[in-house]
């Protein structure tokens, strides 16, 4: 609502003045025309809170807010004409501005929210101008340096957590987006906290979501609590961001070592000269062949240091003669201890539809009986095993097994056997597929229903399939399946052929 004013007053002012940290006597902003010259209709509580509101941002260009004190670094000039610190200013008087005046249009805790999101920037604003006057501080002292921050963000989570507000939503939207300002502690790769960029980006997707509620909301209701949503969500994407991305894409500038502004702590100091010196006067002892030849140019005996040989450890006068001396003194060793690192022995049938035996050793009676073509056998770590599947069941893996032989009545699905040396599989009805992977030695036997079964290698040497001799009753015939192919290009394209062997 625009103002109407009688008389003679002063000019037209601009609501939201260029925020500057030099402090003058005249003031920034021209004086208001009072209660009394508005018009009649206006209503006293919007009045009441449009003069909060102009104060508030009176306060805000003078550089004067009654939260924050000094903390014993002076904003002096080179801080005052500082790009970043200026941009600052016009970030918190543009963005920030157009949410405070929205929330004073709405007023009661949407506008008090709103106070604490404004005075949380000025802290930030605070600790940026501190960054550049202090040393970079360590994982240890960050958090004593982002406190005045942290108190302002826990008091804006605390107002919306505390009260069941009408406005719910508002209080966690402008609490949820404070934590955005904490990429002014970001330190580096190590922080645990992503680049200042994404950080602000990610924070605000937090608080969007209390935000996109006021929007649905009130979005044919009240066009105020829209702008103030919408305001809120300039003020971080593209406004908040664009700065860090402008002048912190890696975080806060700290002022370099060996200021004496605010000194971080230093080293311990060096070790003393005349240690140096003595160090550097002793010589280091020899060793290697050069400690060798230091002895023997010496001139001291060279045979001073050997033990002498008595008449009892000479070979002629000894009984057993065997030649070994015994050692002074009953020396003992310890034989180095090897933890086995395989699990318990199991058989089991886990979950009705998975028969597992795992980690046995030279058991050749391992019998599967009541099973089904709906559950499926898993054969793990074993060694020197028989396992005799006696139904048909949908698949059979041999995992890791090493001397194992398994016969079953039948597959429905595959049987696969992986990571395995010299097994034997024996099926004793049909099976549909096959498949042998990095496995060193293995036997099939097929029955005659089988023979139609599908066999895959894979990295695989020492295959060998048995099947039923059609010329002789009950015995096998025994064919080797090739591990080794020849590849040649023909008429534009490669083909394939298994390499044979011819004897003599």
């Amino acid at each position: 609502m625009p103002w109407r004013v009688t008389g003679d007053v002063a000019p037209p002012f601009t609501l939201f003045p260029f925020l500057s940290n030099t402090h003058s006597s005249t003031p920034l902003l021209a004086p208001r025309p009072s209660t009394r010259e508005l018009r009649p209709s206006m209503g006293e509580a919007l009045i009441g809170r449009l003069e909060a509101a102009v104060s508030r941002l009176e306060a805000l260009s003078a550089g004067a807010h009654p939260s924050i004190a000094p903390r014993g670094l002076p904003d002096n000039t080179a801080s005052a004409q500082d790009p970043a610190i200026l941009a600052f200013d016009d970030l918190v008087t543009s963005a920030l501005g157009r949410v405070s005046a929205s929330a004073a249009k709405i007023g009661a805790d949407v506008d008090e929210v709103t106070r604490l999101v404004e005075k949380a920037f000025l802290v930030g604003k605070d600790l940026l101008v501190r960054t550049k006057q202090t040393q970079k501080p360590t994982m240890e002292s960050i958090a004593a340096f982002m406190e005045p921050l942290n108190e302002a963000i826990l008091e804006a989570s605390a107002l919306a957590e505390g009260t069941r507000s009408s406005h719910a939503n508002h209080l966690k939207a402008a609490a949820a987006s404070l934590s955005a300002l904490a990429w002014i502690g970001y330190t580096g790769k190590g922080c645990g906290m992503p680049l200042p960029i994404a950080h602000v980006e990610e924070s605000w997707q937090m608080a969007e979501f209390y935000s996109n509620k006021v929007l649905v909301e009130y979005k044919n209701k009240d066009p105020d609590h829209v702008e103030w949503a919408k305001a809120l969500k300039e003020l971080y994407t593209p406004n908040l961001r664009d700065y860090v991305k402008r002048f912190y894409p890696l975080g806060p500038v700290w002022q370099p070592p060996g200021s004496v502004m605010n000194k971080a702590p230093s080293a311990p100091a060096p070790p003393s000269a005349s240690l140096s010196i003595c160090s550097a006067s002793s010589p280091q002892p020899k060793s290697g062949m050069s400690a060798v030849f230091a002895e023997i140019s010496s001139g001291k005996p060279v045979t001073q240091g050997l033990r002498k040989v008595t008449d009892d450890m000479k070979s002629k006068n000894r009984t057993d003669k065997t030649g070994v001396v015994a050692a002074e003194g009953n020396v003992t060793r310890s034989a180095p201890s090897f933890s086995s690192t395989k699990g318990p022995a199991k058989f089991e049938l886990q979950m009705g539809r998975k028969w597992v035996v795992e980690h046995h050793i030279g058991n050749k009676s391992l019998i599967i009986e009541d099973c089904d073509t709906k559950q499926s056998v898993y054969v793990y770590g074993c060694k020197d095993c028989v396992l005799q599947v006696k139904g048909k069941v949908n698949n059979i893996t041999v995992d890791k097994c090493t001397k194992v032989g398994v016969l079953f009545k039948g597959v429905v699905a595959a049987c696969e056997i992986v990571n395995c040396n010299s097994v034997e599989v024996q099926c004793e009805g049909s099976v549909p597929t096959i498949s042998i992977d990095n496995t060193s030695g293995c036997q099939l036997y097929l029955s005659k229903e089988s023979l139609e079964t599908s066999i895959t290698t894979a990295k695989s040497s020492e295959i060998n399939a048995l099947v039923p001799d059609a010329n002789s009753h009950g015995d096998w015939a025994e064919h080797s399946l090739p591990q080794q192919y020849i590849h040649a290009f023909k008429d534009g394209q490669f083909t394939t052929s298994p390499v044979s062997h011819s004897g003599a």
